[in-house]
């Protein structure tokens, strides 16, 4: 029996109007969606890419290299706009590729889509804690150098003395915390993440306010710095590298088409809380970019927290005015304005995860009980608890840079798998009724797919190493257990 056998749209889309107590349920209007998408999507990119990227590759044309980052995002965004009106049901990129190039692929992402959601969760919670501990210490309050970080990591005290970490407890509470909040239910779920999505918001966007009226032009001069004769070092090409390096600010857009079987009107809202949360950060990004380099010359701003840099530098400016209070608090806010953005991306991330599941567990791929639906909240609860174990442990043990570098492999990855999938059912149902359609098609899924690609060369071979080990994980899973108790094959056989 082929191992590249498709599920029929029509399925997809009964499976998707299933109601009962052990369905989803469908909960959320179009404002969530997108709060949702601006939850996953504004996060460390925004406060620590920005700057990084300005200082070594672009400059000043950091700005451009946020719009080039925005535009290539909503390439894929239109691709996942198309799937996620026509076939209205969670599991993401996993259903798409059922749907269009067979169960062996969907597999495949649904096994990388691990590394994107609960990973990327893992990576957001050892962030969430490094700003934690900085707040704290802003305070007054020292937190253990040894429970804040993965084991093995050195950290240097105030004193001048290294202590080395064994274990990142902040990471771990969050987790549990984030956990609870998904069981118990998606519209308070989302609820929780809209309030924190406002508060991140209204913070970058009092940056953006206080900061633009001390802009200095002589720091925008020039625009574009000339190349240094090395590529990707400033010029056009350091604007193109800027891009790469800072697409990851963009990504979790994605995790909005896990939840449409939680949308009340799907084939509308859908591309609605894609392409409007993508819309809305794009022009956040390169509002912030314009204003930290135009505060500060771009060769400061490579430092761990440059937007506190760009900050510190408004506030000597606006010495003697009406903005220097406000502006002394705002270090503060930033870093406030930075834990909120984080916990929500977690929300989001670890609201994704336990969905795939359920799609994953509902087509037999997976035991049954990781469909199990619980009675009273309507949420995935044992996938739930699973994926904040899972979370949990990765944001204890493991170092950020390793999860970063997965998290962006397996995402670029689900990016191709969609894009592709997008071309295929254009030509194989050609008549199929889509809500919602990619433009240009098949200029937008070919040109989405070959920079994803483009980006995925250009990640270090450890992590393609890591990424081959956890698929010859998943295939030994697939073969051994999937393949025999597949929904799709049963209900083949007995035909």
């Amino acid at each position: 029996m082929s191992l590249f056998i498709t599920k029929p749209i029509d399925r997809l889309k009964a499976e998707a109007s299933e109601g009962g107590e052990h369905s989803l349920k469908r909960v959320l209007g179009p404002v969530n969606l997108v709060t949702l998408g601006i939850g996953a999507i504004i996060g460390t990119g925004i406060f620590v890419l920005t700057g990084q990227a300005a200082a070594a590759y672009a400059g000043p044309g950091i700005v451009l290299s946020m719009v080039l980052a925005g535009f290539v995002s909503a390439l894929a965004g239109l691709c996942y706009s198309e799937f996620a009106s026509t076939v209205p049901i969670a599991g993401s990129a996993y259903t798409y590729g059922y749907a269009t190039l067979g169960e062996f692929i969907a597999w495949i992402i649904g096994w990388d889509l691990i590394l994107e959601y609960a990973l990327g969760a893992a990576t957001v919670a050892v962030g969430w804690s490094g700003y934690l501990v900085s707040m704290l210490h802003d305070f007054g309050i020292q937190f253990p150098a040894a429970l804040s970080a993965a084991p093995g990591t050195a950290i240097r005290l105030a004193d001048g003395s290294t202590v080395t970490a064994v274990f990142n407890l902040p990471a771990v509470l969050i987790t549990v915390a984030v956990t609870w909040l998904l069981v118990i239910g998606i519209k308070e779920s989302a609820d929780v993440n809209s309030a924190i999505v406002i508060v991140k918001v209204l913070v970058v966007i009092a940056v953006i306010v206080s900061g633009i009226a001390f802009i200095k032009t002589a720091n925008l001069t020039p625009f574009i710095p000339p190349n240094t004769g090395e590529f990707g070092k400033y010029g056009w090409s350091g604007v193109l590298r800027g891009a790469g390096v800072i697409f990851f600010a963009y990504i979790g857009f994605d995790a909005v088409s896990t939840a449409a079987q939680e949308a009340r009107n799907p084939q509308r809202d859908m591309p609605i809380g894609i392409l409007g949360s993508l819309a809305v950060c794009t022009v956040l990004y390169v509002a912030v970019s314009y204003v930290m380099v135009g505060l500060v010359p771009y060769e400061q701003l490579g430092v761990a927290a440059p937007m506190a840099v760009a900050i510190d530098a408004a506030s000597q400016a606006a010495v003697g005015t009406g903005w220097a209070v406000f502006l002394g608090m705002m270090p503060y806010l930033v870093k406030l304005g930075a834990i909120a953005g984080l916990s929500s991306v977690m929300v989001v991330m670890m609201l994704g995860q336990p969905r795939v599941f359920y799609s994953m567990a509902n087509d037999g791929l997976l035991p049954a009980w990781a469909k199990a639906i619980h009675p009273k909240y309507r949420t995935p609860h044992i996938t739930t608890i699973v994926t904040g174990i899972g979370v949990a442990i990765a944001a204890g043990f493991t170092p950020i840079n390793i999860l970063g570098e997965l998290v962006s492999i397996g995402t670029l990855f689900a990016f191709v798998i969609v894009s592709v999938g997008v071309l295929f059912l254009r030509y194989q149902q050609p008549d199929l009724e889509r809500p919602f359609r990619t433009p240009f098609v098949p200029f937008v899924p070919v040109l989405s797919a070959l920079v994803a690609l483009a980006l995925m060369a250009g990640l270090p071979k450890e992590t393609w190493e890591r990424l081959i080990i956890w698929m010859v994980l998943g295939l030994i899973i697939y073969f051994g257990y999937s393949y025999r108790h597949s929904e799709l094959r049963k209900a083949q056989r007995k035909s």
